[in-house]
């Protein structure tokens, strides 16, 4: 595994796609930034956290919250006017709705889950600052023909292409539908958060149009990934609507496409400190556009 000396202010800690092989590289930052005193999470949770990069919370949302959250859902993937905007990106042949970005914006309704005490109070505990929203989106995986998401780092794709200098992110999934091991469910390699995997491959202008669709730069390469789930396993994550999953924004995850009856959606928020805004690319000719990458680092309130 390499070793990189890193000074933040002039070296750029996490090098990716910059080298015609790809490499193992130790995680330069901490994981957790908060105590348990900070927020609601408990020692023993932060402990794991830190540990296995993620946290699960069984019932975050109330039965009569979820049925108002996917009701917001089918309402919006019925929307011509969502339909139509650059925020909405449809599945690769066909013209089911796969996510609809920067919802909290477009729909008050999805913008009060953003301001809950119950997520962002563990968003900034985990990350120890005031935190704003880098991104948000409502996934949809239909039954029968929801597609997958391959295995990838979000901090790799936001440090290449939205200038996320380090590893203080982190990311809620909130189910709006059962999770069962068969429908395309998350999956999470426990303690791949403490590895960075530099891949190859330049990444091209207005990359962003095909990788929301299907990702290949960026993503990591077989014999890094075989490594990293030898040593760590994979972990599938089931349960109720309304259950959630917090995860490091450097966790090794994807998902199977859902070839079931059953759909699974999600509505996904990204919580960045206001101590790690983006600045300029670091692998990319342009930052992607502000609905994916926000360039707005005003600190998130709590209703």
């Amino acid at each position: 595994m390499s070793i990189i000396e890193c000074n933040p202010t002039t070296t750029d800690c996490y090098p990716t796609r910059k080298a015609s092989e790809a490499a193992l590289l130790y995680r330069q930052d901490p994981v957790v930034y908060g105590k348990p005193d900070d927020g609601p999470i408990d020692a023993e949770t932060l402990e794991s956290f830190d540990a296995n990069g993620f946290l699960a919370v069984r019932e975050l949302l109330r039965p009569d919250e979820v049925e108002r959250y996917s009701a917001e859902l089918d309402r919006l993937a019925a929307d011509p006017r969502v339909l139509a905007d650059e925020r909405t990106v449809t599945e690769r042949g066909s013209e089911e709705v796969r996510s609809i970005f920067e919802v909290h914006k477009i729909s008050e309704v999805f913008a009060e889950i953003v301001h809950d005490p119950r997520v962002v109070g563990r968003a900034r505990q985990i990350l120890g600052s005031d935190v704003y929203v880098h991104q948000s989106r409502v996934n949809y995986k239909p039954g029968f023909t929801g597609k997958d998401f391959y295995w990838h780092s979000d901090f790799e794709t936001w440090h290449a292409e939205d200038g996320m200098p380090r590893m203080r992110a982190v990311s809620i999934s909130i189910a709006l539908t059962e999770n069962y091991v068969h429908n395309g469910g998350l999956m999470i390699m426990p303690g791949s958060h403490k590895t960075f995997v530099s891949c190859v491959g330049e990444t091209p202008a207005d990359h962003y149009k095909a990788s929301l669709k299907s990702q290949e730069i960026g993503t990591p390469d077989p014999a890094s990934l075989s490594i990293l789930a030898d040593k760590h396993g994979i972990e599938l994550f089931t349960g109720p609507a309304g259950s959630a999953t917090m995860f490091d924004c450097n966790c090794m995850h994807g998902s199977n496409g859902n070839i079931t009856p059953f759909p699974r959606s999600n509505v996904f928020i990204v919580f960045n400190s206001v101590e790690n805004a983006c600045v300029e690319p670091f692998s990319a000719p342009n930052p992607r556009p502000s609905f994916i990458g926000a360039r707005d680092f005003t600190p998130v309130s709590i209703r």
